[in-house]
């Protein structure tokens, strides 16, 4: 290994990160609950131990990086677009926009195509809603009465949702991992949403077909009411919009205002219904910003104090391809996320790193950012203890382990994940 930091340095400053993961993992076994030990709670542990990390420096210098990684203005630009995503989410809920999708969603397609049509409903409602856990608390109980209408299996057709859920949480321009995934790799939504679709939709496309060969199921769903077509809009304008180019903090904003005046017009909303929903969208944000600023903050006390300088050496030290880098942000993230069970803080984490190794290797921050978003969506759809997993099981009254063999669309999607690495044009780095 050439000259720089040494072995020792090198691991004793990434240990913040190690105490991390290893106090929510140990924490989180012990109680036998992945979401017992709060996220918040576990990075401010960290943060603490790695201000012991750097010698020689007042308590106030040491505070200091903490506060200048959070206060980046990378960081910032991402709080607010969490912020705008909340304001916007909650607004479209509240003025039915949700309820609309899903009617429309399951009366586009003719009922005895039950188990395509499930599907098809649960990509277009997560990837208009931004929302695996709502996609999966919104379709699981219909899921879960086609399964009794039809005698078919109770855990196939809750993966069905769970794997569709996906699609969208990987896929949408309001998702927490599409933001994170995006801002911590420098690239536009759109840039990112057109790279990552040369994995997502053949997933998808060959889960569909998959579905759609499987024996025929004829049954007519509970009827779910007509459809409100105009609440719909504003979802349809988020995407049109941000792939048109428009900058992602005004096609948010741009869009709240159009949900919440359509709200107030179609009687949905009153005006000041309207503030208390975007208030109640931001406030449910707050948890994910304080992380935010708590990980960034963390990570450059590790900077500082030479990790990513070490890691970077090991990266260097033998002559490196496009294609391992690549598999190695992979890897990362999908370790990450099996320790901490939540997509969103493993690229969080990460993110950082892997923007590091993308600039080192000549890797697009648009491709970085669809490796990053996608590995973590295939890690997280296929963790039983994963938030969505635990919600979808919950409601069908199922074991979470039951799932998993039915999961067709996490492992497909992680499957065409690594052939889109393995099969691009590779370059050699002798750095």
């Amino acid at each position: 290994m050439k000259e720089g930091v040494s072995t020792k340095k090198g691991l004793l400053a990434l240990s913040p990160l190690i105490v991390f993961l290893l106090l929510y993992l140990f924490l989180s076994l012990a109680a036998d609950d992945f979401y017992a030990v709060p996220l918040t709670v576990a990075f401010l542990a960290a943060s603490l131990y790695s201000l012991l990390l750097i010698r020689g420096e007042s308590i106030s210098q040491r505070f200091s990086y903490l506060a200048e990684g959070a206060a980046s203005p990378g960081v910032m630009q991402m709080l607010w677009i969490f912020i705008l995503a909340g304001a916007f989410a909650a607004t479209a809920k509240q003025m039915g926009a949700i309820d609309a999708t899903i009617r429309l969603a399951l009366t586009a397609v003719p009922p005895h195509f039950v188990l395509s049509s499930l599907f098809l409903a649960s990509c277009f409602i997560s990837l208009a809603t931004g929302t695996s856990v709502g996609t999966i608390a919104a379709l699981v109980p219909i899921a879960g009465r086609m399964a009794e209408q039809t005698g078919g299996s109770m855990a196939m057709m809750v993966a069905i949702v769970v794997g569709g859920a996906y699609f969208g949480d990987n896929l949408s321009f309001i998702s927490d991992t599409t933001i994170v995934a995006t801002q911590t790799q420098g690239c536009k939504m759109k840039d990112k949403f057109r790279a990552n679709i040369w994995i997502a939709l053949p997933a998808a496309l060959i889960c569909l077909a998959i579905y759609a060969f499987m024996p025929a199921v004829n049954v007519q769903p509970d009827r779910l009411g007509e459809v409100f077509y105009p609440a719909i809009i504003p979802y349809i304008y988020i995407i049109v919009a941000a792939l048109a180019g428009m900058n992602v903090m005004l096609v948010l904003a741009s869009a709240t205002v159009l949900a919440g005046v359509m709200g107030i017009a179609s009687g949905a909303l009153t005006p000041f219904g309207w503030l208390r929903a975007m208030n109640d969208g931001i406030m449910g944000m707050s948890e994910l910003i304080i992380v935010t600023l708590l990980a960034a903050g963390l990570m450059q006390v590790i900077r500082q104090a030479g990790g990513i300088d070490w890691l970077m050496q090991l990266f260097n030290s033998r002559r490196g391809t496009r294609r391992k880098a690549e598999l190695s942000m992979a890897s990362l993230v999908v370790l990450t996320d099996f320790c901490t069970a939540n997509n969103t803080i493993a690229i969080l984490s990460v993110g950082p790193l892997a923007k590091q190794i993308a600039e080192r290797y000549g890797i697009e921050p648009k491709r970085a950012a669809s490796i990053l978003d996608t590995f973590s969506c295939f890690a997280q759809g296929i963790i039983p203890y994963g938030a969505q997993m635990l919600i979808a099981s919950g409601l069908a009254a199922i074991d979470p382990l039951d799932i998993i063999p039915y999961l067709y669309y996490p492992f497909i999607l992680g499957t065409v994940a690594i052939v889109y690495i393995i099969a691009a044009p590779q370059k050699v780095r002798e750095l």
